[in-house]
């Protein structure tokens, strides 16, 4: 069933379209992040449907209802911002509380939900630590706990864990969605962070220009980019103008085999790094860098034609800066882009 529908929705600053005729649904119990470059409209996106940002056309639908006339407070939706906005003169349990306070809760059944609420969390038993002498991890989850407090229908993430470390983002998203699973929360989370969004979403949006450039799950967007743009957003490389015709692929590489039933004429291409493999008779290239990944190198090559490349290899034998190597295409890894 859907939750929230946007239908048509445009924002306007003066001749600028920031969100241009965007249609998008979010099922219930759903985890939908929508990704994408400064200035593509995301977080405007999220202003939208928090009621933060009046509409220049189209409209914010809530478990169907229009919410044209519906103020923030009455939208039943939670936000959770960057910088997690906590109130510095309140300690723990007085941020996660507020929303409980206003909405008129009693004493006894705030302090219950507080309680619950830390524990799920992770912070059992901190109602009265001093913000300010949370580290940001947990931070993070006191504002979650905030957020989650009034038990919202849809919650909202704008870029939840970017002020975050890399190791503490990475384990906090994998708790994110586990907890959100558990809860059956709907969840509209923003974030310019694909490693982030692939980990936490059901389905990930991409958005170019104040339009939506593509929508799918995970997997299908990694593996099909609509266009050269989430290509390249997504930090595929290797990507070059190519003739398709019968199975093949004439590029500035040489000839490329592509996957059966692509299609066919003038296109572009792309080939993940994972797919340039050595071959003793292949593609001869000099190797220009080398960049230790943890489960496997990462290299930079330059071809006797064509382009720069980027490949992938094991630990073991990574060839070395100014090596020569011999590379083939495997047509598994190759994706021919759709037109236009």
């Amino acid at each position: 069933m859907t939750l929230l529908e946007l239908a048509g929705v445009s924002v306007r600053f003066g001749e600028r379209a920031v969100v241009d005729a965007v249609d998008l649904e979010v099922a219930e119990h759903e985890i939908v992040c929508v990704l994408g470059p400064s200035g593509s409209g995301k977080s405007t996106l999220l202003r939208v449907v928090a009621g933060l940002q009046p509409v220049s056309a189209g409209r914010v639908l809530l478990g169907g209802a229009d919410q044209v006339r519906v103020p923030v407070h009455r939208r039943g939706v939670g936000l959770m911002f960057q910088d997690h906005q906590l109130f510095p003169h309140r300690d723990v349990g007085g941020n996660v509380a507020f929303g409980l306070r206003m909405g008129g809760s009693g004493r006894g059944s705030c302090e219950a939900r507080v309680a619950e609420l830390l524990e799920l969390v992770g912070l059992p038993g901190a109602q009265r630590r001093s913000v300010s002498s949370l580290s940001g991890g947990e931070q993070q989850r006191v504002a979650l706990a905030r957020a989650l407090a009034p038990s919202p229908r849809l919650l909202m993430l704008d870029e939840p864990l970017g002020q975050l470390d890399r190791g503490l983002r990475e384990r906090l998203v994998v708790e994110l969605r586990g907890l959100f699973s558990r809860l059956g929360t709907t969840v509209l989370a923003v974030t310019h962070d694909q490693g982030e969004a692939f980990a936490l979403a059901d389905r990930v949006v991409v958005m170019q220009d104040g339009r939506i450039a593509q929508a799918g799950t995970p997997l299908e967007v990694w593996q099909r980019p609509a266009s050269e743009f989430v290509a390249r957003f997504l930090g595929f490389e290797n990507v070059v103008p190519a003739t398709v015709v019968g199975g093949a692929a004439a590029t500035a590489w040489g000839k490329v085999q592509v996957p059966a039933g692509s299609p066919e004429g003038e296109r572009r291409i792309l080939i993940r790094p994972a797919g340039v493999v050595p071959a003793a008779a292949g593609l001869r290239c000099e190797v220009l860098a080398r960049t230790f990944r943890g489960t496997h190198v990462a290299l930079r090559l330059r071809p006797e034609a064509g382009p720069e490349l980027e490949a992938e290899c094991g630990l073991a034998g990574a060839p070395a800066v100014g090596d020569r190597v011999a590379v083939s295409f495997t047509p598994s890894e190759v994706v021919v882009l759709p037109a236009g």
